[in-house]
């Protein structure tokens, strides 16, 4: 993989600080468990932690019933990295769509050698083909939210199901509309059901995340380096260059959309945001 960092937007990975070269943090203070197996002040105590110490609360809360969701942008590949370096056994589940890039499937596997895990490819319930039966041909071009809808969001409901805690890379930096991510947030599924869904890195800045990678020689999806800020179906993303504010750029171009939606369709019902 290629180990050039891209341009971080506002500066470069070489400027950012982060104490990314710092040992890991001793195992975090225990947080106090009462009925239902998460604390009252769990969200506002995870403020303070560093994104080693949420990963290891996470690990040692919700055991086999945490699991990280990556689409290998930067957080998700510094979580990947800050848990193996932790000896911590989480589970990582991908959304594979059928529309990823080469690139995309060759990182998931990098990432796999990397790091002695396997990381569990969650597919739609339709193929491409029965797709297009059904819907039409390439929908991604006429109803994108539709096509997100079939490919990522059914799937990832399918797998939160057996999870009580979503560990994910969101981040506040990188758009407007994920300015205000808790690091532990509470979630409502149907029965009453409680998901968690733990955002480690939600303050880390795009500088922090490019300084861990280069620092620790992590691979990296090489359209980073072609103009890509956010990678995500190969029909729907677009290089948008190095300098574009909003880290989601390139996503949906024509259409009024900036979120897939595996982010936003779930019925959020507490978080402690950024201070």
């Amino acid at each position: 993989m290629n180990t050039t960092v891209p341009s971080a937007g506002t500066g470069t990975a070489g400027t950012a600080t982060g104490g990314t070269s710092s040992p890991l943090p001793a195992p975090c203070s225990p947080l106090p468990v009462i009925a239902g197996g998460v604390p009252d002040d769990a969200a506002a105590r995870l403020e303070r932690y560093t994104a080693a110490e949420r990963l290891r609360w996470a690990a040692e809360t919700f055991g086999g019933r945490a699991a990280i969701g990556t689409s290998f942008q930067g957080a998700g590949i510094v979580a990947l990295h800050l848990a193996a370096e932790a000896g911590l056994k989480l589970a990582v589940f991908t959304l594979d769509t059928g529309l990823l890039f080469p690139e995309t499937l060759a990182l998931k596997a990098a990432l796999e050698a990397r790091f002695g895990i396997e990381i569990e490819s969650v597919r739609p319930r339709l193929s491409l083909d029965a797709q297009a039966a059904e819907y039409g041909a390439a929908l991604w071009e006429r109803d994108p939210d539709l096509c997100c809808q079939l490919r990522k969001v059914m799937p990832l409901s399918d797998k939160l199901a057996s999870l009580d805690c979503w560990l994910t890379g969101v981040r506040r930096e990188q758009a407007a509309s994920r300015a205000v991510t808790g690091i532990l947030e509470r979630n409502e599924r149907a029965g009453g059901r409680v998901l968690w869904k733990l955002n480690p890195l939600a303050d880390w800045s795009r500088n922090q995340v490019w300084a861990h990678i280069r620092a620790n020689d992590l691979p990296y999806n090489p359209l980073h380096d072609a103009g890509y800020r956010s990678i995500g179906c190969s029909v729907c993303t677009r290089p948008s260059g190095a300098c574009d504010a909003d880290e989601r750029a390139g996503r949906w171009t024509g259409f009024n959309k900036t979120e897939c939606g595996i982010h936003t369709f779930l019925k959020q019902s507490s978080t402690t945001t950024k201070p």
